[in-house]
């Protein structure tokens, strides 16, 4: 018998499934507009408040225009795409719009966002990104997900949270 796809089914069956993997795109999401910020000069230059992310233009690399807090441009970058897994689609924990920082009005930077061929990056926010502490997070988050349904198919009865008496500190 052939089983569809989770997604296909229309039910919630899966839900926790459909759940936790929606937690590891996001994860990933995140960890790639790190460390691919990480390859700039963006990161260290305190003087970049913000970096328009242009990922519509090309297939094979991203235009990256940085900003000051008055919203001037003050340098760009390019980063080229040689995987799909290097492409900077939107983190929203890293946008402008989701993290609330301000955008000076008629500034290049607001003209950089009225031609809406990208997404703008809070670089403060990445700067202070831990992604060890992500990871932890993002791996607690994904076994309860899954607890759902695996409470619900009787798989598992009944559980603890704390610590037990292992000291491992990287356990869900």
């Amino acid at each position: 018998m052939v089983h569809p796809h989770p997604e296909a089914s229309g039910s919630d069956e899966f839900k926790g499934f459909n759940e936790a993997r929606r937690i590891m795109w996001c994860h990933e999401a995140r960890t790639r507009v790190y460390e691919r910020f990480k390859q700039t000069t963006f990161i260290g230059d305190t003087n970049v408040a913000a970096v328009h992310v242009d990922n519509t233009s090309r297939a094979d690399r991203v235009f990256l225009v940085a900003f000051d807090k008055v919203g001037q441009q003050v340098g760009v970058d390019t980063l080229y795409i040689d995987e799909p897994n290097q492409r900077l689609d939107i983190a929203p924990e890293f946008d402008h719009d989701f993290t609330g920082m301000a955008v000076v009005p008629d500034s290049q930077l607001d003209q950089a966002l009225s031609r809406e061929n990208g997404w703008v990056v809070n670089l403060k926010v990445v700067r202070e990104y831990e992604p060890l502490a992500d990871r932890r997070a993002t791996q607690r988050a994904v076994f309860l997900a899954h607890l759902q349904d695996m409470m619900k198919n009787g798989e598992v009865r009944g559980f603890l949270f704390g610590r037990g008496e292992s000291d491992d500190n990287d356990a869900a």
